[in-house]
C-alpha cells in the first residue's frame, strides 16, 4: 500500500448525489471541482473513498 493518496474532486458532489456523499466530500477537504488534498492510506479513508469514488480520482504516492 501507498503511504498517501492524492484524492480529487472531478464531479459535484452537490446536486446528484445523496447527502451523506456530500458530507463525505466535505469531511475529506473536497469543497469545490479540482480540489485536490493529500490523505494518509488507511482503512478509514480508503473507505470514504469507496463511497464517492464516482466524483473522485485517486492517486498514490
Amino acid at each position: 500500500m501507498a503511504e498517501e493518496l492524492h484524492i480529487k474532486l472531478v464531479r459535484s458532489a452537490v446536486c446528484s448525489v445523496k447527502g451523506d456523499q456530500t458530507a463525505t466530500a466535505r469531511a475529506l477537504g473536497l469543497r469545490r471541482i479540482g480540489d485536490v488534498v493529500t490523505k494518509p492510506d488507511n482503512p478509514s479513508v480508503r473507505g470514504m473513498i469507496f463511497k464517492i469514488m464516482h466524483l473522485v480520482e485517486v492517486e498514490e504516492v
